[in-house]
């Protein structure tokens, strides 16, 4: 399984890294990224050659997560060039294509292959009739689902608003959490580990939150994105008084 996967990652990482060398725009593996878990999630299930109603609800979970977070970014995107933290690494890396495809896209590509474990694991297995995991699952990937989803559609409405130029989203779900998309993310992909629980060894996929929830929380997405703020008068009294990721929780 875990072979196949990674091939079929590998294969679509390179198509995905040489079209941002035709497009010189290496954030477009950002708007790719939600696609290729439906492609993981759609391989796993076709190459098992069996279908169930737990393989069919994760299935279906991944292609509404995938679509929207790709359309999503590709929306936010569209007409602004390469993102800034793209940006800044084309003019400072030397070797840059090389950096960029071991660094951007492979590095990329074994961190969705660990993230998504559940959909590939339930995709190759088949199990018993449905439990109180999958129920669990179905609730939190539901909670997660709404806290990307509308804490995309708060933020990008704030922005619309021309009198909120230089201001700061911290109303609606970003009152409970500087990162509400974050947090339903990382909830997103343990709900959907649930459904793996009642699979043997399916307690391996616990991983796959584990590892995004670190990822958003300490490297890729907290950090990077909250550094261009500080020493901001208003980014401190919102930091001081906001979760960074899980809402209430503000140490995490």
């Amino acid at each position: 399984m875990v072979l196949q996967i990674s091939l079929i990652i590998f294969l679509y990482m390179s198509l995905i890294f040489i079209i941002a060398l035709i497009k010189k725009d290496n954030s477009i593996v950002d708007v790719f990224w939600g696609i290729g878990f439906i492609v993981i999630a759609l391989y796993a299930v076709v190459q098992s050659g069996e279908t169930d109603i737990r393989k069919m609800i994760v299935t279906l979970f991944v292609l509404l997560w995938g679509m929207r977070l790709s359309y999503h970014i590709m929306m936010r995107n569209m007409g602004k060039g390469e993102d800034f933290r793209y940006k800044a690494w084309r003019d400072t890396w030397k070797y840059f294509i090389v950096r960029s495809f071991f660094q951007i896209f492979m590095l990329q590509g074994f961190f969705m292959l660990v993230i998504s474990l559940p959909a590939w694991y339930v995709g190759f297995n088949t199990g018993g009739p449905l439990g109180i995991w999958d129920t669990l699952g179905m609730i939190v990937f539901g909670v997660g689902f709404f806290f990307e989803a509308v804490g995309d559609h708060q933020l990008d409405a704030f922005k619309k608003n021309l009198a909120n130029q230089g201001k700061l989203m911290t109303t609606g779900l970003w009152s409970l959490t500087r990162h509400p998309n974050y947090f339903g993310e990382s909830l997103v992909w343990l709900g959907l580990s649930f459904y793996a629980l009642s699979l043997p060894h399916g307690w391996y996929t616990l991983l796959s939150p584990l590892v995004i929830i670190l990822l958003l929380r300490y490297v890729s997405g907290v950090p990077m994105l909250e550094k261009k703020y500080q020493g901001r008068p208003d980014w401190e009294e919102y930091r001081a008084k906001t979760a960074p990721l899980i809402p209430f929780l503000k140490f995490f």
